[in-house]
């Protein structure tokens, strides 16, 4: 296998590596790079963030999970690469200085390099950019000083260059696949059913890190440019399977805000910048966040194999834990789904606000008409092996005034529909009580009281 890339201004070539050789391995093994460090090694802490610059733009990504072939014609800057060529200090760099923004110091690079990417991006909502960044010293508010005050300093050049200086850097690949079109995917994932799909690796990676898998034969979806389009068409969306998350998000949060923000708390900046919707759902995790928002949009699923194309609604999809409604040589190729919503709300349960995996996602989409229930749409991860819709809690409301009674039944049939697990996040009873009080949530919402933690204040 053959990747070429910008690293830190200057182009390399790398040759003979596995095709899931991590850039953060290749970076501290065989460049010396040590400045990005291994905290978790699965996409959480953020100590490994580096800058990736492609044709669309510049990104803050998680080097610990993504794989060499996903860098080639690309550029990368680690927090080496972040100060100038003569040794000049960032905005950034001399802010966390000024404000004490580092104690041990582990975490420091990270932090820099995903402060600089804000910085060159004019990003300055400092909380949500960093939320990938785990500190266990500091703490936060320096750091978000340090943010705050770098915002208003020029972008040096040096952070600008590799946007000019990206080129498709000619070479072979051996090992691993990288189609440009869906055409060829399709006819090569025919050959090869058995074949791993790599988009984003924000799950993938972890097969390889913490699972020690070795995945052959395998394609890398990032170059396929014609999976990645939004489109509006008849009041409905169409989006590319591999259309990451951060841009999934800035197509609906105006949209469908409530569903932009849940997006905007899945994972992190740097796993949503790799992280794509058709990963999310062909994946068929019980508690992507995904999956239930589009079910209770009544999103539709575009599935291909070979030169077939076939249209199923996406609830129909997840089978049973882990095993999906696709063929072999079939792969996810987008989803449509409604444009507006004014109903549409959904509801994020964990531990952590930021940066955590849901211990129940319920979204809700309920059409009421001269005050009863005309249609009803509640899905939720968490709650059984599979994305679900609470069809009982459904069939309760249709029909039905639309009144607190109503719901109060409607959520007692709720226990009707899931036989919820008890595992580390939550148990099976907190599960069940939390679904149907979601439910009571989601009437005083559409009543326009106040729900939101974020929102009430004393």
């Amino acid at each position: 296998m053959t990747v070429a890339f910008l690293l830190n201004g200057t182009p390399v070539r790398i040759e003979g590596e596995a095709p899931t050789r991590t850039l953060l391995d290749w970076l501290r093994e065989v460049r010396g790079l040590k400045g990005t460090k291994e905290g978790c090694n699965e996409g959480d802490c953020g100590a490994c963030t580096v800058m990736v610059t492609d044709a669309e733009g510049s990104k803050a990504l998680n080097a610990c999970i993504l794989f060499l072939p996903q860098l080639h014609g690309k550029a990368v800057r680690t927090v080496e690469g972040i100060s100038g060529p003569d040794g000049q200090m960032h905005p950034v760099q001399a802010a966390m200085v000024a404000h004490h923004g580092s104690q041990c110091g582990f975490c420091t690079p990270g932090f820099v390099v995903s402060m600089a990417v804000a910085h060159l991006n004019g990003a300055v909502d400092h909380d949500d950019q960093l939320a990938g960044n785990l500190c266990r010293c500091t703490g936060y508010a320096p750091i978000i000083r340090a943010a705050e005050a770098a915002s208003g300093e020029v972008v040096p050049e040096w952070m600008v260059a590799d946007r000019a200086a990206v080129a498709d850097f000619a070479a072979g690949e051996a090992g691993a696949f990288r189609p440009s079109d869906s055409d060829t995917l399709a006819d090569w994932y025919v050959e090869h059913p058995d074949a791993v799909l790599v988009a984003g690796a924000t799950d993938v990676g972890l097969w390889v890190t913490k699972q020690l898998r070795e995945l052959r034969p395998v394609a890398f979806l990032n170059g396929v440019e014609d999976l990645k389009a939004v489109e509006v068409q008849g009041g409905q969306l169409h989006v590319g399977a591999c259309v990451t998350i951060s841009a999934l998000r800035e197509a609906v949060k105006d949209r469908l805000p409530s569903f932009g923000e849940l997006l905007r708390r899945y994972a992190s900046v740097q796993v949503r910048n790799a992280a794509t919707i058709g990963g999310n759902i062909a994946n068929g995790s019980p508690i992507g966040d995904g999956p239930p928002a589009l079910i209770a949009l009544g999103a539709t699923l575009h599935l291909r194999r070979g030169d077939e194309m076939r249209s199923i609604p996406l609830e129909d999809f997840f089978l049973e834990y882990r095993k999906q409604d696709r063929r072999p040589g079939e792969f996810v190729a987008g989803v449509s789904f409604a444009e507006q919503a004014p109903a549409l709300r959904c509801y994020k349960i964990s531990k952590r606000f930021d940066q955590d995996i849901s211990a129940v996602c319920g979204c809700f989409n309920v059409t009421v008409t001269d005050g009863v229930v005309e249609e009803a749409r509640i899905a939720f991860g968490g709650m059984a092996g599979v994305p679900k819709r609470a069809s009982a809690a459904e069939a309760a409301l249709v029909g039905k005034p639309w009144s607190e009674a109503t719901v109060q039944a409607a959520a007692q049939a709720m226990a009707g529909d899931f036989t919820p697990l008890s595992d580390m996040r939550a148990s099976a009873g907190y599960r069940m009580l939390t679904a149907q009080n979601l439910l009571r949530r989601y009437f005083h919402d559409l009543n326009g009281a106040p729900v939101s933690v974020l929102e009430v204040t004393p």
